[in-house]
């Protein structure tokens, strides 16, 4: 052959157009004659797969199947499983090669029951469902407010308010405990707090997760989405016909109908407010959801999809991470002891952080960073190729070819982290490298948002609830292990979840616990 895929990969990530990469592509198997294709791929049998998922117990621990097939077959492979044929691609050079022939409009994974769902309710499509230009389209409306830094600043008042019921919550559960100090499931406490905090940018209004007493709408709501989100994993496997047969769909689709329906009144009511204080001749103040509203750049089906699917995206990421950052910082004092320090000495006398003071907190991120290494929200991401003929790796694979990026493989290479099973936030830290045994990674070992035009639309309001919410744990509160000292592993329900419930002791720091009521130490 007169080049390598590697050449070839060079030329298109610099801007040929997809149709030059298709030309090339035919050049190619025509002088190689031998270009491999997914048939020749290594993989398991069907059979093996469910020996492996029910048998040797990896059905709930399909995280770890990753680094496990990844060591039988090699960097990339084809798994089948149901309703799916996929392509695997395990080392950071793959996931680049795939990310960089991925087109204009990327799609993560077909979802053909959420499709028919909103056929069946005649509902927009939204993010998750819509493609091409339409879902690019949704996307340039929804970027400017979630993704500029400037404008993701606005929201700083509003999480504090949350950040401030956590605090609350958390002594009053510790307080009411046996000890008077442990709170028996933080990550429970910390899945309130990521729904009342996404739902109080996407829906300007408090629902109150964090209450002792949840509103019962409120409790529904968490409910619908706990309902969907299980049902969903169930409902794909199966076909069309299982419908009328299995009790599954119609459980699907009463979630999804709680989900909508109390998404849609929540933003009905802001309309409503909205139009009667323009009736007035009175100018209305909001954030998110106001801008959506008052511009013309979604209609209002698509605005109670695209709010609900934001909705969906931005609880787990931020109570996960937080959940699993409080049991590594529990679990090693010195990392604890230097985090709380730099908070302290950046923020005095408790004082709120501001955007501003998070820039002099790099610790603060590397502890962030670190723990969505350790543990990435979701394991595993999808890339389903629809616009260009793909190589990766010496093979070619046509359009619709369905990609699975395994990053929790990647994240714990030693090859790109060393000591890769163990908590080390100075990796992070330019200046500790070299004492954390740490070098430069690759660039795409560690993408816990996604990359490019499909990145995650909330990571600045994820970071920002998250970077708040632990620097003031942190002034608060020192952190240390519950009761039970074992190990707590992390189980795949589509997402990283903690297998058992993590319990802390939360200690007030020295000085005594002040008020958490304080004006913010810089205006946001």
């Amino acid at each position: 052959m007169s080049f390598s895929a590697p050449r070839l990969f060079s030329k298109y990530r610099h801007g040929d157009s997809a149709s030059f990469w298709t030309r090339t592509l035919v050049q190619a198997r025509t002088e190689a004659g031998k270009l491999k294709t997914i048939d020749d791929l290594p993989g398991p049998t069907l059979s093996k797969t469910l020996f492996w998922l029910f048998v040797k117990g990896y059905a709930d621990k399909s995280h770890l199947l990753q680094g496990f097939q990844k060591n039988l077959y090699g960097p990339i492979w084809r798994s089948k499983f149901g309703p799916f044929d996929v392509v695997n691609v395990a080392t950071p050079e793959l996931i680049a090669q795939v990310i960089h022939q991925e087109g204009r409009y990327p799609v993560r994974a077909l979802l053909p029951h959420w499709k028919e769902y909103r056929d069946l309710r005649g509902q927009a499509y939204g993010l998750h469902v819509d493609k091409g230009q339409e879902w690019y389209r949704i996307r340039k409306a929804l970027n400017p407010k979630m993704l500029k830094l400037q404008e993701v600043s606005a929201y700083a008042a509003v999480i504090h308010q949350v950040v401030e019921d956590l605090l609350e919550r958390i002594e009053f559960l510790r307080r009411r405990s046996p000890d008077k100090t442990s709170v028996s499931d933080v990550a429970s406490e910390l899945y309130k707090f990521g729904f009342e905090g996404i739902s109080s940018i996407l829906f300007e209004t408090r629902l109150g997760c964090l209450q002792e007493n949840i509103p019962e709408e409120t409790e529904r709501f968490i409910a619908a989405v706990n309902d969907m989100l299980t049902m969903s994993e169930t409902v794909v496997i199966f076909p069309r016909w299982s419908r009328s047969v299995l009790p599954f769909w119609e459980r699907f689709v009463r979630a999804w109908d709680d989900l909508y329906n109390t998404a849609q009144a929540l933003i009905d009511k802001r309309l409503a407010e909205i139009q009667t204080r323009t009736d007035r001749g009175e100018v209305t103040e909001g954030l998110f959801l106001t801008y959506l509203l008052s511009s013309d750049k979604l209609t209002h089906l698509e605005i109670y999809m695209s709010v609900t699917e934001l909705l969906l995206g931005g609880v787990d990421t931020t109570s996960n991470t937080l959940s699993w950052a409080l049991y590594h910082l529990a679990r090693d004092p010195r990392a604890q002891d230097r985090l709380h320090a730099e908070v302290d000495s950046t923020c005095a006398d408790k004082s709120l952080p501001s955007m501003e003071d998070l820039k002099e907190m790099p610790y603060l991120k590397a502890v962030i960073k670190e723990t969505l290494r350790l543990y990435p929200v979701v394991p595993g991401n999808g890339r389903f190729v629809t616009e260009n003929e793909v190589m990766v790796h010496n093979y070619w694979f046509p359009k619709k070819t369905q990609f699975h990026l395994c990053h929790y493989a990647v994240c714990r290479d030693p090859a790109q982290f060393p000591r890769p099973d163990t908590f080390v936030p100075e990796r992070w830290l330019r200046s500790n490298r070299v004492t954390a045994g740490s070098f430069q990674h690759h660039p795409y070992s560690f993408i816990p948002f996604g990359v490019g035009v499909r990145a995650c639309v909330g990571k600045r309001v994820a970071e920002m609830e998250m970077y708040f919410a632990l620097s003031r744990l942190m002034q608060h509160y020192e952190v240390r292990p519950g009761d039970d000292h074992s190990a707590v592993e992390a189980k795949t329900r589509t997402l990283l979840i903690p297998a058992k419930p993590i319990s802390l002791r939360f200690l007030p720091r020295v000085g005594g616990k002040a008020s958490f009521a304080q004006p913010l130490k810089h205006a946001v």
